[in-house]
Formats: C-alpha cells, structure tokens, sequence
C-alpha cells in the first residue's frame, strides 16, 4: 500500500500508536492478605550521582518475595517515594516506586574556578623557547 498524502500517513500513525498504548499500560493485582513487615537492609556507600531505592516485598502469585533495594541515577529536583503496599477495600495493592518533585529542593549552581590570565600552566615552560623570546634587555641569549 502505497501512500501518497502526508496526513493520511499521520493519521495511519497515529491509529497504530493509540493500538499499542494498551500495551504500555500497568497491571495492579489486589491480594487478600497484607504483605510482611519490611525487611531491614544494611545501605551501602554510593556514588553522589546516586540514590538508595529500598526494598520491597513484591507478589509471585502464590506468596510475597522480597525484591532487595538497589542504587538509581539521582533527579536533581525529585526525590524516590519507595514501593508500597496500599490497603484498598478488602485487599492490598501494590504502588511501584515513583519520583516526586522535592518542594524543599534548592538548586546550588556550582562556579567555575576562575584562571588568571597570567598564570601559566605548568607544562609551559617550553614555550619561551617556541617563541623566540629573548633573555635580558633585548639581547638574544647567544650575544
């Protein structure tokens, strides 16, 4: 099938897009019975670029399994609510993990350290040389 009109080939588009958005969508499974305490989990050192997601006990059909913490990439301006497990009517539900805008989040703008014109890496010391420079009052070195 060949199309020759752009918005026929939009619309096309946009059909086949709006199909495959129910795949796209998230399953919640309500349980019967709540979910055990939450386990305590020793937080290891991370790197500053990185947040700690703490575990949560997750559901295999059967019976609950614990899913251990584990470091994400942190989001200036946001902060992790974990996992939960909510009480809805006559059972629980599990709540993936999510990222909300941290009211009290300041931005810091770190500055640049500034270079003075006339400082000289250390690496420079050749360069005299490169350039012609002279020594003393105007005297080539080998005067």
């Amino acid at each position: 099938m060949i199309i020759k009109h752009p918005l026929k080939t939009i619309l096309l588009a946009a059909m086949l897009a709006g199909a495959a958005a129910p795949a796209l969508a998230q399953i919640t499974i309500n349980i019967s019975g709540a979910p055990p305490p939450i386990q305590y989990e020793a937080v290891p050192v991370l790197a500053p670029t990185q947040i700690w997601a703490p575990g949560y006990w997750a559901w295999n059909g059967d019976r609950h399994v614990w899913v251990r913490g584990r470091a994400i990439s942190k989001r200036d301006g946001y902060r992790w609510a974990p996992d939960n497990w909510v009480q809805t009517g006559n059972g629980y539900s599990r709540q993936p993990g999510y990222w909300v805008r941290d009211t009290n989040y300041v931005f810091v703008k770190e500055k640049k350290a500034k270079k003075h014109k006339y400082d000289r890496d250390d690496d420079d010391h050749d360069d005299d040389k490169k350039r012609g420079k002279r020594d003393g009052k105007g005297h080539n070195k080998n005067d």
